[in-house]
């Protein structure tokens, strides 16, 4: 794919179509699950794999990467949760910044730390303003980043730390309820962050069904991402991929 990842989030952005990625996370992916993953993913256009999880040895992070890369046809993007999930197999990797938490490492500490490794790294970098929102529980994601999410019922405040991540720089924007959320992110705090920017807006965590993947796309996501359903439901990529790509809308919506 070379370095045309985030152009080609920009290009479905700016045509008004909706992607998605599926997220998956190396400790817990079998060899054989993931081919069967692939296999129907390819089928159904899904657009990318995103790779990373709270906790991944360095040698299934690698393991992972090569059998997602074993096709040429759908990116395979680093969603990384540690300095320890970078492989120069993948396409791109997505620096994330997590601006919802007052976390100094998340901030920039890690990323100077990440620096001499990826500086000559083949990876495409795309700094990413990373948002956790509240998903109705505790989440590994709140423990590891020793932050706290923002609130469900304050979309407002996650549209202006959205927008603040915006004016910093940032080139995406992801906003997260957390693995295995008891609730996706509401489709109102979707809404504000989509009005106050115009970066390609990222949304995951907690979706279960086809039905909440259209809300969470009607709502103003750009990409909606699934992973622990599919992980016991490969067959549910079907349903998720059709109704996404079947939902189009116009830039200024």
């Amino acid at each position: 794919m070379g370095k045309e990842v985030y152009a080609h989030m920009q290009s479905l952005r700016r045509a008004g179509k909706k992607a998605m990625a599926v997220l998956v996370d190396p400790q817990s992916a079998s060899a054989g699950r993931v081919g069967e993953l692939v296999d129907r993913c390819l089928r159904h256009g899904v657009d990318y794999f995103f790779v990373g999880g709270s906790l991944v040895a360095p040698d299934r992070m690698r393991a992972c990467v090569r059998a997602l890369k074993r096709q040429e046809e759908i990116p395979v993007v680093l969603f990384p949760g540690s300095v320890l999930q970078v492989d120069e197999g993948a396409d791109a990797l997505l620096l994330l910044s997590v601006i919802s938490g007052r976390n100094p490492d998340l901030l920039i500490g890690r990323h100077v730390e990440a620096a001499p490794m990826l500086e000559h790294a083949e990876l495409e970098i795309i700094p990413t303003g990373y948002l956790l929102i509240d998903g109705g529980g505790p989440s590994s994601v709140m423990y590891l980043s020793n932050t706290v999410p923002l609130p469900r019922d304050k979309a407002e405040l996650a549209a202006y730390t959205a927008l603040a991540g915006q004016m910093l720089g940032l080139k995406l924007l992801y906003l997260e309820a957390g693995s295995g959320s008891m609730a996706p992110v509401p489709e109102e705090v979707i809404r504000q962050v989509r009005r106050k920017t115009v970066l390609p807006l990222i949304v995951g965590g907690g979706i279960r069904t086809a039905s909440q993947a259209l809300r969470i796309a009607r709502a103003g996501a750009d990409i909606v991402v699934v992973g622990n359903l599919l992980e016991r439901e490969p067959e549910a990529v079907d349903a998720l991929a059709e109704v996404l790509h079947n939902y189009t809308v116009s830039f200024e919506s």
